[in-house]
């Protein structure tokens, strides 16, 4: 599967990766916060596993709101919020044996060592992850992970779990526990059972029963289910528990912890493997749900050299077990037309079980991969078409559909007839205009296409955009046909009260699925979001490559909306804004390009605008204050370094609180120059800016 992302153009490859944005966090929202999953686990990380691949094919598309920067999601209504002081993290999923060897040849890589490295293995636990503070040795605050930065207080009922001890003999001062929450089969089984006596509603399986249990408001509740926990990793320390990763899972042990039996030491991949493999055999005969095995540098000072992505750490990776296929018949190709105008073609498929979950639609990717063949003309599936009627591999990655894989031509109906890509809009009636070079056909009708501005405003009130309660997908689809109160963009959603005041008898009040109460609420949530964070302003106005990510580059960088706007209504390659703006580190060509499109449009710009004049935006909040020689300094690396990798530099300047550049202007204020310093030094020269050596780099920051 993943040679054929190598197989994408950078159109369709952007198309994908948008699907599965919001595909991932509408799974992230059932999974975290509403115990309520809405699919499968492999099919989740098959989901992650190919937007992974697209961004490593294609990295300059990497979106704002990519999964690989969010962890969990949001925490439900009803517990407190707890701010952790380490952030909780996931992991980085790695399927094929490939990605292993990959995984400790980028861990040397970054080190700049090819010296041999151990490794732990153990089981990745199936349940709902939980940190345990204690303070002098004793139990006072229970959290789940959240979003990674903010989870919940479930403080009550973890101390209800016969595995979390109330008190600690020998342990730091401060000491937070990391593990999972589960439930053993047998548990799991005579639970369903008691439910099934009471008439409520049965556990779709252990990890749905043990989250519930856990999140439960009243903690009695959660003492009458068998819970148990494991212990596998830590967060903030007063002191440390070992100098390595095996022997501080020792120490927890040693502290009153369950641990996994199953944990060993591994000296590289070929070991690391052979314990997969070994735990893979006998992941029947467990009395718990795994769903891989979770490798980790060994040596805790390797590990802090190695330090975190944004979303997930270097030193640890997670082998998940194998999706799997089925053979079905494709009933019907549909196309969908998507926020950027993008036509998609969607198989509709008679439902068939793939690994336990009932999939009836699956992904086709655009015109070529029906056809056959890749975007440079190339054969795919050894050039086998896909057509109406017939027999489809169908494979659970990709998407929140799952997506075909292959064709089977010996089943082939004899009247089957090759799929005519349309060329017309199914929306609007427009051209559907393919640019030579890109694999996607869209859409030509812009803002007066429906579906177009419909998606628009779906992101526009998304989760991580301006996230107005009571006002999801389904409401803006009733809105936008609505005859009376109709949202054609989204400042017409902020005048939605106004007008509703002004039409008489036709008020939100009095129609079907809102009353006086649900209307009020929906317009005091509107009301609360005329007050927005640049960042999410910037992100929410749905500008093609213009992802959370970028967006919150962005925000930081030119800090209030005045000034944001200013420079993207004056930067043309060539001036001073241009340059300013793609010198941000993670701010390409593509990407500037796209915002200075969107500014020039007539409609677009007038849509922003018309919003922009119903709201307060507010800069967005600085960054804790980090007390260092090069805070809040732009530094550039240029040449070879020779003490560390660049990339190793690069996280430690970020985490002194310094912005990383990408090229030097005016505004640059030290250029750590290495051998082999080219352009970089020249315009440094011109510029007046500070040039230090690598020595001279790390003497400043205290690491000579």
């Amino acid at each position: 599967m993943a040679g054929e992302v190598e197989h994408l153009t950078e159109a369709e490859a952007r198309a994908e990766l948008a699907r599965l944005a919001e595909a991932i966090a509408a799974a992230n929202r059932a999974y975290h916060t509403l115990d309520a999953p809405e699919i499968s686990d492999a099919e989740f990380d098959a989901l992650k596993r190919r937007n992974l691949a697209i961004e490593a094919q294609y990295p300059a598309l990497k979106r704002a709101d990519s999964p690989t920067e969010q962890v969990g999601a949001a925490v439900a209504e009803g517990f407190g919020k707890v701010l952790h002081d380490v952030r909780m993290l996931s992991l980085e999923n790695a399927f094929a044996d490939s990605d292993i060897t990959d995984f400790d040849d980028r861990v040397r890589k970054y080190l700049g060592t090819q010296a041999a490295l151990t490794y732990t293995a153990e089981p990745k636990i199936d349940g709902l992850s939980l940190s345990l503070r204690y303070e002098q040795g004793v139990l006072v605050q229970a959290a789940t992970r959240g979003d990674g930065e903010v989870g919940e207080n479930v403080t009550e009922n973890a101390r209800t779990i016969a595995d979390i001890p109330q008190k600690l003999a020998g342990a730091p001062d401060l000491l937070e526990v990391r593990g999972e929450v589960y439930m053993s089969h047998a548990d799991f089984a005579a639970l369903n059972q008691r439910q099934a006596a009471k008439g409520d509603k049965l556990f779709a399986n252990p990890r749905n029963a043990a989250a519930g249990s856990l999140r439960q408001l009243d903690a009695r509740v959660t003492a009458a289910r068998p819970l148990r926990f494991f212990a596998y990793a830590w967060g903030a320390l007063s002191a440390p528990l070992a100098q390595t990763q095996f022997d501080a899972i020792a120490r927890l042990q040693q502290l009153g912890f369950q641990t996994n039996p199953l944990t060993v030491l591994c000296a590289g991949p070929a070991e690391m493997l052979a314990q997969y493999r070994r735990i893979e055999a006998d992941r029947a005969n467990l009395r718990y749900d795994i769903d891989g095995v979770v490798y980790k540098v060994n040596d805790l000072g390797l590990q802090a050299r190695l330090g975190f992505r944004s979303a997930t750490p270097r030193w640890a990776i997670a082998h998940k077990f194998a999706a799997e296929l089925a053979w079905t018949r494709l009933e019907a190709i549909d196309i969908q037309v998507g926020r950027t105008g993008a036509l998609s073609p969607v198989a509709r498929l008679k439902p068939v079980t793939v690994g336990g979950v009932v999939v009836a639609n699956a992904t086709l990717h655009n015109e070529d991969y029906i056809a056959g063949r890749d975007a440079k003309g190339a054969p795919i599936r050894e050039g086998r078409d896909i057509r109406v009627g017939d027999w489809v591999q169908v494979y659970r990655a990709g998407d929140v559909i799952p997506k075909i894989a292959d064709v089977d031509i010996s089943r082939r109906p004899e009247d089957a007839q090759p799929y005519v890509f349309p060329q017309i809009c199914p929306e609007c009636g427009s051209v559907a205009h393919r640019e030579p070079g890109d694999a996607v056909r869209r859409c030509t009708g812009g803002l007066i296409c429906p579906a177009q501005a419909v998606e628009r405003l779906k992101h526009f009130v998304s989760r991580a955009a301006f996230d107005i309660e009571g006002l999801g997908a389904k409401q803006i689809e009733m809105f936008f046909h609505d005859a009376d109160l109709p949202v054609k963009t989204p400042a017409d959603i902020f005048t939605l009260a106004a007008r509703d005041a002004a039409n008489g008898l036709k008020k939100l009040k009095n129609r079907d699925g809102f009353g006086e109460v649900s209307a009020r609420k929906l317009f005091a949530a509107i009301e609360a979001k005329r007050s927005i964070p640049l960042d999410r302003l910037i992100f929410g106005l749905g500008i093609r490559h213009v992802g959370e990510v970028a967006a919150g580059l962005l925000a930081r960088h030119y800090n209030t909306w005045e000034n944001f706007e200013a420079a993207i209504t004056h930067a043309q390659p060539g001036s001073p804004e241009w340059a300013e703006l793609t010198a941000i580190d993670g701010v390409g060509g593509v990407l500037a390009g796209s915002l200075v499109a969107a500014f020039q449009n007539g409609a677009e710009r007038a849509a922003i605008d018309d919003l922009v004049a119903q709201l307060s935006v507010q800069p967005v909040q600085a960054r804790a204050p980090v007390d260092s020689p090069v805070a809040g300094k732009t530094v550039v690396f240029t040449g070879t370094l020779e003490k560390m990798t660049r990339a190793e530099a690069k996280a430690r300047a970020e985490a002194l609180g310094a912005k990383v550049a990408g090229s030097v202007s005016a505004k640059t204020d030290l250029l750590i120059a290495g051998p082999g310093a080219g352009s970089k030094a020249k315009d440094a020269e011109k510029h007046g800016v500070r040039v230090i050596d690598e020595d001279g780099w790390l003497a400043l920051i205290g690491q000579a």
